[in-house]
């Protein structure tokens, strides 16, 4: 079976988008998990879900900068196989496989589709 790990938004007012997401996501009973620091904020029900993030390369946040779509992956052979894959069809590396120290057991990699749409790949399994 196959699922997103979380979706992520581009934001240019960080604090705006704290207090819209803080409301309209507790309408759904998902809750604000995470902080990172004046870059982004995570929500989500019990786990990270939804992100709104400002975009990593610093330019303005627009429909589609800033924007990952991310799968959830069975294990971490599935994260390096996942990514290999995308390299192999032509994919440019845009984040190597290896941990994330953002939630216990993250591991991740990151890629482009053949549009430049930004994917992710993520496992929560211990090694």
């Amino acid at each position: 079976m196959t699922s997103f790990t979380h979706v992520t938004v581009g934001t240019n007012d960080l604090e705006a988008s704290r207090a819209f997401y803080d409301k309209v996501l507790d309408t759904l009973g998902w809750s604000r998990v995470a902080d990172l620091g004046d870059n982004g904020s995570i929500w989500g029900e019990g786990k990270p879900s939804f992100f709104a993030l400002k975009p990593a390369n610093g330019e303005a946040a627009s429909v589609g900068n800033g924007v990952t779509v991310s799968f959830e992956a069975p294990s971490r052979a599935a994260v390096k196989a996942f990514h290999e894959a995308a390299l192999a069809l032509g994919g440019p590396d845009e984040g190597a496989v290896g941990p994330r120290d953002w939630a216990p057991n993250a591991f991740a990699a990151y890629t482009r589709d053949p549009d430049g749409n930004k994917l992710a790949v993520y496992s929560f399994t211990a090694e």
